[in-house]
């Protein structure tokens, strides 16, 4: 655990202390932060994929930590930023699903169903002036293969979309998403779709990995791979002699 214990729905107690003098204090800013997560909808259903390293300010402190998480049997939760708030909303959404189980109705909630308790969790933490630092994706699939992919950010903005990406991935990720996915992508296909660009990001994000993990969400349920490398080339000019074209404005 990196953070200390948070509460759930039942307890009702945010991420705040309070002073010698009365007044309370909230996080101010992410401390051990993830960086990008990217998501895709394929044939069979959808995707996530997210390196494993957590870091400490710029010290890539943590390199095993994982930031996709299944939410009951058909829902998979991808988090960007700060990792103990991304903890306090896992233990938030378990005691719902407890919730759930106990009332042994035969029901679960549904990926979109957690996406907007999602959105209200931190929209309502937003106007308490004390947000969770946290870009999150939400993905799953109902036992029809209808496939649902959608984001929530730290103040409550939502919306859904074939293909998504948190932090840099926004800006280095997303285009290549952009160009080359197709709403028939094979699960093969889309796995090395998202290992390509969780590779771009190793390459220009200085808060990226090579660890990664990728979840698939399906009729079947949710799976969570272990985490692996994806292999890199460093012999391009661009990375050997940085310097190189910077008559024609190089790759830098």
């Amino acid at each position: 655990m990196l953070c200390h214990s948070a509460a759930g729905p039942a307890r009702g107690a945010g991420h705040a202390t309070a002073a010698m003098d009365g007044t309370r204090q909230h996080t101010s800013q992410p401390i051990v932060t993830g960086t990008s997560v990217l998501g895709i909808k394929y044939k069979d259903g959808v995707m996530l994929a997210a390196d494993t390293l957590a870091s400490y300010g710029s010290l890539a402190r943590y390199k095993n930590v994982e930031r996709l998480k299944p939410v009951g049997e058909c829902t998979l939760i991808g988090a960007s930023g700060e990792y103990s708030d991304f903890q306090h909303i896992m233990e938030t959404l378990e005691d719902y699903h407890q919730y759930d189980v106990n009332m042994d109705d035969g029901f679960e909630r549904s990926p979109a169903e957690i996406y907007n308790l999602l959105r209200t969790i931190m929209y309502n933490r937003r106007n308490k002036f004390n947000p969770l630092w946290n870009y999150l994706l939400i993905a799953g699939c109902k036992k029809d293969g209808t496939a649902f992919l959608g984001s929530v950010d730290h103040i409550g903005t939502c919306y859904e979309d074939n293909i998504l990406a948190t932090g840099f991935g926004g800006h280095l990720a997303l285009p290549i998403l952009r160009k080359k996915w197709r709403p028939d992508l094979e699960e093969g296909e889309a796995r090395a779709l998202l290992e390509d660009c969780m590779r771009v990001l190793f390459y220009r994000d200085c808060r990226a990995l090579n660890r990664i993990q990728i979840a698939k969400a399906t009729a079947e349920g949710t799976v969570v791979s272990d985490a692996y490398k994806v292999d890199t080339e460093w012999s391009l000019a661009s990375f050997s002699q940085p310097k190189a074209g910077q008559d024609t404005d190089g790759s830098w």
